[in-house]
């Protein structure tokens, strides 16, 4: 069975009291959940973390990449938070490892302010999910396994 690894970075764990009105209700554990369930219905493995530290987010990133090239992972759903914006070393962690990822964000950066439009993510990227709340990491799974397939 392979394996989905799903990322969160900085200030995630606040999820449900951070900010309601931009980021929702959810806790992380009622993201992990939603995640578990939808993995398991599709027959993989879930790894779900998170970390306020951007190193730790790399060697997982890492960990991942080596998973991928032994055929025991489809790659990372990652939720980077503010790193997004403000990490060269995760962009190179993500081209580094060859490890295929879904960026996701649970509000529309877009919307928001400035500093947020830029990604230094999404140039690395498989694919980039926005403002669709914590379904987003849900779409990020289901899009991970239809590139499998593709």
């Amino acid at each position: 069975m392979k394996t989905i690894y799903v990322l969160n970075g900085p200030n995630l764990n606040l999820l449900g009291v951070r900010d309601p009105a931009t980021y929702g209700a959810q806790t992380l554990a009622d993201v992990e959940a939603a995640c578990q369930k939808l993995a398991e219905s599709l027959g993989l493995d879930l790894v779900f973390r998170q970390s306020n530290h951007e190193g730790e987010l790399i060697d997982w990133l890492h960990e991942a990449g080596k998973a991928v090239a032994e055929d025991q992972s489809l790659g990372v759903v990652l939720n980077a938070g503010a790193y997004t914006h403000t990490s060269v070393a995760l962009a190179d962690a993500i081209s580094g490892a060859f490890v295929p990822t879904i960026e996701v964000h649970i509000s529309n950066v877009h919307a928001r302010e400035a500093f947020r439009h830029h990604s230094y993510l999404s140039p690395v990227a498989a694919g980039v999910i926005v403002g669709l709340g914590t379904y987003g990491y849900e779409a990020g799974i289901r899009a991970l396994a239809q590139l499998q397939e593709a």
